[in-house]
């Protein structure tokens, strides 16, 4: 084995690390797997004086330089959906250079130009890294399930969120005191806004459902809503109801268009989803004619994490498949959004409500002149004067019912608070 493959990395915290160990450790079979000598070139990363358990050589201040020196390959393990990533990325690839990334953000803004520039300088763009860590899912999508079009994608994408729900059903501890136990433990970030609030849920849903539909990734198709306002009460009254509450992306086909969100929603316990505890990831895709089919693993760290990447560096190197999003850029479809608020489901309720005579009967008639019946209810204790919960399950009904209705509930004097809605999957 005489050809050298040679690459650049830019970033070496976590997942950089794991890649520089992951290629020492198993260099020689990974080289074999590829054909070539894999060699790392040069690396560059913000400190360069930091302590680290690995050697690098060859540094370099400056990572664009990267894109333009003797490697075949750079490695974007930076971040950020402009800036250096960018320009290192677009710098590579009109230079003719392979790029591997897990930077989902910059592929859920810019995926179809960056995609568009590969494939006019003939080399590869790859990201299974980006989407669920180390669950091979991007492969899944762009080179297994393409027979049968797929209708749906589901997905736990985020484990700082799966997490903190998973804590609070096991302790009924409250979200903000399980989100500092997560950020304790290194699960979650000092500023946990973009995993709590959905939007890194919301770029890796961007791209799957890229890869799912044959669009152009979409960022701004997306409906988010986090995990926030999730109160033990409500963790609780789903295991009554015989469900668990997951953040998840759902990507799927609605009257011919795509509707794609982000948001909390009661999974039956004896799903699969449903089963994803702790930190781990899970994606559901139904393709059709083929069946469903069900991922499952770590969606982050290092070792799950490099694990993608370097199989992504070992599949450029050999000369794999080199379509982005597994069709040519060119023949991605702009995305024709659906009216998410239409799609039907059967809905959680939860109202904060003064317990005096009347509430349930107006609660009820707003519902009713909003189309939405009522399946179940639940109420419990009397505290006369004090606020107490009710909970409802409605039948199948489009969500813009739903929200009209509880717009017009919120108005009530006898409502102490934000009532809550969670879609209910099946």
């Amino acid at each position: 084995m005489t050809q050298v493959f040679k690459i650049a990395i830019a970033g070496l915290g976590t997942v950089g690390g794991g890649v520089v160990k992951a290629l020492a450790a198993r260099g020689d079979e990974l080289s074999r797997r590829a054909g070539r000598q894999l060699q790392i070139a040069a690396v560059s990363a913000r400190n360069k004086h930091k302590l680290r358990d690995f050697h690098v050589s060859d540094w370099t201040d400056d990572p664009l330089s990267l894109a333009t020196g003797r490697a075949d390959m750079v490695v974007e393990l930076i971040g950020g959906d402009e800036g250096i990533a960018r320009q290192l990325v677009e710098t590579a690839l009109a230079n003719k250079k392979h790029v591997v990334t897990a930077n989902k953000a910059l592929l859920a803004k810019h995926g179809l130009k960056l995609a568009e520039l590969a494939e006019q300088n003939g080399v590869t763009l790859k990201f299974e890294a980006a989407a669920a860590g180390g669950i091979p899912i991007v492969k899944a999508l762009r080179e297994g399930l393409i027979t049968y079009p797929v209708a749906a994608v589901k997905g736990i994408l985020n484990g700082t969120c799966n997490y903190i729900l998973t804590e609070m059903e096991a302790t009924g501890r409250a979200f903000a005191d399980v989100l500092k136990e997560a950020q304790a433990k290194g699960y979650a970030e000092a500023d946990p806004t973009l995993d709590v609030g959905g939007g890194d849920t919301a770029h890796k849903l961007a791209l799957l459902a890229s890869l799912a539909f044959g669009t152009a990734p979409n960022l701004n198709a997306v409906a988010v809503e986090g995990i926030q306002h999730i109160t033990p009460d409500d963790i609780a009254f789903a295991s009554e109801f015989g469900y668990r509450i997951k953040l998840l992306g759902v990507a799927r086909k609605l009257e011919g268009k795509i509707d794609q969100k982000v948001h909390p929603a009661m999974v039956k316990v004896r799903a699969a989803l449903a089963n994803v505890s702790g930190a781990a990831n899970g994606v559901l895709i139904d393709a059709g004619d083929a069946g469903s089919f069900f991922f499952s693993g770590r969606g982050a760290g290092e070792a799950p994490t490099a694990s993608a990447v370097v199989a992504d560096i070992v599949e450029a190197a050999s000369g794999g498949p080199s379509s982005v999003f597994g069709r040519p850029a060119k023949s991605l479809s702009r995305l024709e959004a659906a009216d998410g608020k239409q799609a039907v489901s059967p809905w959680y309720l939860r109202f904060e409500v003064l317990d005096v005579p009347g509430v349930l009967a107006s609660i009820a008639g707003s519902l009713a002149e909003a189309g939405v019946s009522i399946e179940s209810m639940i109420q419990r204790g009397r505290a006369p004067g004090e606020p107490v919960a009710i909970v409802m399950i409605t039948h199948e009904t489009a969500q813009a019912a739903v929200e009209r209705a509880l717009k017009a509930i919120a108005l009530s004097d006898k409502v102490r608070a934000r009532p809550c809605m969670i879609p209910m999957e099946s």
